[in-house]
C-alpha cells in the first residue's frame, strides 16, 4: 500500500514538474483576439462596456463588482469571479470606438490589457477584444496556454455581451 501510495505521489510530482518545466518555456506573454458581431450600435456598445457598475447585471461570470475611485477620471472597479479578485480599470476612452482595460494589481500571476475595438456593422457593431497579456507563474502558464486557453476568459465575456444585446 505504501508502495503504490509513494507511486503515486511521485508521478504526480512529475507530471507537475513537466507541466512546469514547458511553462517556463513558453513566453510570458501572449496577444488573442476574438470578434463577435452585436446587435447594438457603437453607441449603445459604448455606453454598455463603458457602465461597468452594470456588469453583474448581465456578465454571469461575476460574483461580484465593487467600484473603486475613478482614476484620470476613468472607471476603476474589483471584479470577484471564482477565480478570485482582479482590479481593473479603463487606461483608454475614446467614444465610441475604443476602450483599454489594464489589470490593476501587479501582484496577481498574470496581468495585461483588454483592447475593445467597435466598428459599426449592419444591423449594428463588430466588436474586437484582444488580449495583450502576461502569465509569470510558469505552471500557470502551461494551464492558460493548453487547458484553460488563453481566449477563454474573452469567449465567455462575448457570450455574456450577445445575450445582454438580445435580451
Amino acid at each position: 500500500m505504501i508502495r503504490w501510495t509513494l507511486w503515486i505521489v511521485l508521478s504526480l510530482g512529475g507530471i507537475f514538474a513537466i507541466m512546469a518545466l514547458i511553462g517556463i518555456i513558453l513566453p510570458k506573454g501572449h496577444s488573442v483576439s476574438r470578434t463577435t458581431r452585436v446587435q447594438m450600435p457603437p453607441d449603445a456598445l459604448y455606453n454598455l462596456l463603458t457602465d461597468v457598475d452594470r456588469y453583474p447585471t448581465w456578465r454571469s461570470d461575476l460574483k461580484r463588482l465593487e467600484r473603486m475611485p475613478d482614476r484620470e477620471g476613468k472607471p476603476a472597479w474589483v471584479e470577484t469571479m471564482s477565480t478570485g479578485r482582479v482590479p481593473m480599470y479603463f487606461e483608454r476612452m475614446e467614444r465610441p470606438s475604443l476602450l483599454v482595460g489594464r489589470i490593476a494589481d501587479p501582484s496577481l500571476p498574470f496581468g495585461g490589457t483588454w483592447t475593445y475595438r467597435i466598428a459599426p456593422a449592419q444591423n449594428g457593431s463588430d466588436l474586437t477584444i484582444t488580449e495583450d497579456g502576461e502569465v509569470y507563474n510558469p505552471l500557470f502558464r502551461f494551464m492558460s496556454r493548453f487547458i484553460f486557453g488563453h481566449t477563454a476568459t474573452i469567449e465567455t465575456f462575448m457570450r455574456n455581451l450577445e445575450a445582454r444585446a438580445r435580451a
